[in-house]
Parts: structure tokens; sequence; C-alpha cells
């Protein structure tokens, strides 16, 4: 249940750095919190499943939502 623990850390953080100000309207944070989420969503998959992984996913989807919507509109634009 490490990896559990870690995700609690993980969006604990991530709360805390929403409510501090920032000039680039929160995206360096977002890029480094990416590259540490997608390592521990396949640690909790791993260690958990494949239900616990897409939970874990839907919540790191809905605290960055974001990047996943501009995600969708470019990927929208491509086709």
């Amino acid at each position: 249940m490490l990896s559990i623990a870690l995700v609690c850390i993980w969006a604990i953080i991530t709360n805390v750095l929403a409510m501090t100000p920032s000039k680039d309207n929160h995206w360096r944070n977002a890029y480094v919190l990416i590259a540490i989420g997608i390592p521990l969503l396949g640690y909790v998959t791993y260690e958990n499943g494949p239900w616990v992984g897409l939970i874990v996913l839907l919540g790191g989807m809905s605290v960055l939502r974001w990047p996943v919507i501009y995600l969708g509109r470019w990927v929208r634009g491509k086709s």
C-alpha cells in the first residue's frame, strides 16, 4: 500500500501548489506533477490492479484538468 500513500502525498502537494500564486498559471507545476504522476500511476496499477489504477488516473485527471482539456482540443484539431 506504499503506492496509495505516495498518491495521497502527491494529491496533497498538488492541492498546496494550486493554492499558491503563479505567474504562468501553474503550467510549470503541472508539467512537474505530470512527470511524477505518470510513473506513480504505473506503480499503483502494478501494485493494486487496473481498477485502482483507473480510479487514480481519473483522480489525477480531475486535479490536472486543463492539460487534459488542451490535449483533447489538440487531438480533435489534428483529425
